[in-house]
């Protein structure tokens, strides 16, 4: 009798062993998944937001020349809605007035570094100027802190991103490019914008190229049509309480 209690003592003990081990895991792998969906993973830039409404953002990257820029915002202007432009300080430098009245018409100006140039092979010093230096230049001109980071040529490795989490900054990058720059012409444009789009969606177009004045009102009128509500990128995105997947698609947690 006192053999056979012991035994079942023994196999009790085995199984609340069992069980405890676990609900430890369980914690441990749960617990550490929340921690880093909390944080955002920062060594991962947001491509596209994974959301039901029908919204999407569009973006322009200003590095050099200002012949589309008003056209842009005539076109923008037209349909009232506001984009994303992601401005590099030496064309701030020379645009001062542009910027001005980028920011006056509502629209958002993001971080696109100071000289474009390829972060991953700068110092962490260079890194931090180049992003620092273009938000001093911005904020002298709309009196606002620019929080979105986009890197030229889209290069970015977790070096940078350490250094953007640091300075507060989300990076943004795009799951549609219009490849505007390639000079593919309109029609190839407003196809590669219409077909790619989804909700949630992050556009990149680039300001000085050819044939804006040709696909811009376009694809604008056809993403409208298409029941799509077009926003700023900080519309679009989550500020907190979220995490993004190898693909970049940044997703919300449920609270």
């Amino acid at each position: 009798m006192n053999r056979k209690f012991k035994r079942t003592k023994a196999f009790m003990s085995s199984v609340v062993f069992f069980g405890l081990s676990l609900v430890l895991v369980f914690v441990l792998v749960y617990g550490i998944k929340y921690i880093c969906s909390v944080n955002g993973n920062s060594q991962i830039p947001i491509y596209r937001v994974d959301t039901e409404d029908k919204k999407v953002a569009l973006t322009f990257d200003v590095a050099w020349g200002t012949d589309n820029m008003k056209t842009i915002m005539e076109v923008l202007e037209k349909h009232n809605i506001k984009s994303t432009f992601f401005l590099v300080g030496s064309w701030v430098d020379d645009n001062k007035e542009i910027v001005k009245q980028l920011s006056e018409s509502g629209h958002e100006i993001g971080n696109h570094s100071n000289t474009h140039a390829n972060m991953t092979a700068l110092s962490d010093e260079d890194i931090t100027n180049e992003i620092e230096l273009t938000s001093e230049k911005i904020s002298n001109i709309t009196g606002n802190q620019t929080k979105l980071y986009r890197p030229p040529f889209g290069e970015i490795d977790s070096k940078s991103m350490d250094i953007c989490e640091s300075l507060g900054y989300q990076v943004i990058k795009w799951d549609v490019d219009s490849l505007d720059w390639k000079e593919i012409g309109p029609n190839h444009v407003i196809d590669r914008v219409v077909k790619g789009v989804q909700p949630g969606s992050i556009v990149l177009f680039h300001a000085n190229v050819s044939y804006v004045s040709e696909y811009l009102d376009n694809i604008i009128t056809r993403l409208k049509k298409d029941g799509y509500e077009i926003v700023p990128v900080s519309e679009l995105i989550y500020k907190d309480n979220y995490t993004i997947n190898s693909n970049g698609v940044q997703k919300n947690i449920e609270d």
